[in-house]
């Protein structure tokens, strides 16, 4: 049975490292707080019957072996990285509710046939390396060498630099690919949004994933004096780049119908002087959707402006693609299953799509997978404020725990 204290005590002591004043959590990957959080999982795993073991990446992995250790491994899994000054919830939900629900089988001694495996992907924020989902990247083989040179935090410190302040080879990166057969993959989390909590459903499950194209734009102007140059005569890059921000405002609106949406959250103008016209100015655009023609259309409309943009305002506009992800749908198979659990428990549920990335994106290639969403107060997340309630993780990791029950019998077979 799950445990509503042993979890609500297994929350605490994870909200303790890397606390900040005024409640909100700074875990960043490869930080000592990250590797901190990373001890208490370990002793949580091996409480729960778990053999621990870390790929070359430093993604933890807890094994529980079945009766046919041989056989396609039945996996759970998410991530303990936050972003600066966030919260306790994101991440840490899928963790501990996957730890808690191999911790009743080993409490009451139950035989699984499929081995069960809990995996802690490194590096799923982008905070640190200004790339997300690395370490489910990396188990999924989808991260190089060359990239663990190219990405660097706010200090220089490359991630290849940071694996190696870990004990881990970064050379070795391709040891860090998950090479046996999965039979699943499942991830319990925060929904990060309103929609449960507006419809008052316990439970989502997440028919597919959006996909995000994050752009670097730099725009270049001349800085001159506020005061002696007459507006026909300026290069401001500021007034270009608000004509931007606008832009992107303005094409995802228009598809936004299609589950759209456009975000610039970087704004960095230079020379940032009141009496000064900004010379350059740099901006973070990050554009989704889980329909990838709409999310195309919405980048190419917005390259097209820019380039008018250029000659209108006599600036230079340099783009810089800093990723281009593929939505992702989710097994069909896994949501029947999903919702079989539900009814099964009962649990009001309902069908719904993941604005957010999660790593399960990356295993859905690989085998059938999915996505129980829980609610989170007002729907605030990466905050000091993000909270979910025990009585909804509970009933999350209880439908993580019927399912695995269910898919890691040798007998079973997925519904078409």
């Amino acid at each position: 049975m799950v445990s509503y204290k042993r979890l609500e005590q297994n929350f605490q002591r994870l909200a303790m490292i890397g606390n900040q004043e005024g409640g909100g959590i700074t875990r960043l990957a490869f930080s000592d707080k990250d590797w901190e959080a990373r001890e208490v999982i370990i002793e949580l795993m091996k409480q729960a019957g778990l053999t621990v073991r870390v790929d070359g990446f430093g993604n933890l992995i807890g094994r529980r072996n079945g009766v046919c250790p041989n056989e396609p491994v039945v996996m759970l899994g998410s991530h303990i990285d936050s972003v600066p000054n966030g919260g306790n919830y994101d991440g840490v939900v899928g963790v501990l509710g996957a730890i808690e629900a191999l911790q009743c089988l080993e409490d009451t001694q139950e035989i699984n046939d499929h081995p069960i495996e809990v995996v802690v992907f490194m590096a799923e924020e982008s905070s640190r390396f200004g790339v997300a989902t690395l370490g489910s990247k990396a188990f999924c083989g989808k991260l190089s060498f060359e990239k663990l040179e190219q990405y660097k935090d706010k200090d220089g410190i490359s991630l290849s630099q940071a694996i190696r302040q870990r004990g881990l080879v970064p050379e070795n990166i391709n040891k860090a690919q998950y090479g046996d057969p999965i039979k699943a993959f499942l991830e319990l989390h925060i929904e990060q949004g309103k929609v449960l909590e507006t419809t008052r459903k316990q439970i989502g499950i997440v028919t597919g994933i959006a996909a995000p194209t994050r752009l670097k734009v730099i725009i270049t102007g001349q800085a001159d004096h506020s005061g002696a140059t007459p507006m026909h005569m300026r290069q401001d890059a500021l007034t270009a780049a608000a004509e931007v921000i606008l832009q992107v405002e303005q094409l995802a609106s228009s598809v936004g119908n299609q589950g759209v949406v456009g975000t610039t959250g970087v704004i960095k103008a230079d020379p940032g002087a009141i009496n000064v016209i900004p010379g350059r100015v740099e901006l973070g655009i990050d554009i989704r959707s889980i329909s990838l023609d709409s999310k195309q259309w919405v980048v190419s409309e917005l390259l097209a402006a820019m380039d008018r943009m250029k000659k209108q305002r006599n600036v230079g506009i340099e783009i810089i693609t800093i990723t281009d992800e593929v939505p992702v749908q989710l097994s069909k198979e896994m949501t029947a299953v999903l919702q079989e659990v539900c009814s099964e428990l009962p649990y009001q549920s309902m069908l719904m799509p993941s604005g957010a990335g999660h790593d399960a994106m990356h295993l859905a290639s690989f085998a059938p997978t999915g996505i129980v969403f829980i609610p989170c107060k007002e729907g605030i997340s990466h905050n000091p404020a993000e909270f979910a309630s025990i009585d909804d993780v509970v009933a999350g990791t209880e439908i993580l725990l019927s399912a695995i029950r269910k898919i890691t019998r040798k007998g079973f077979s997925w519904k078409k």
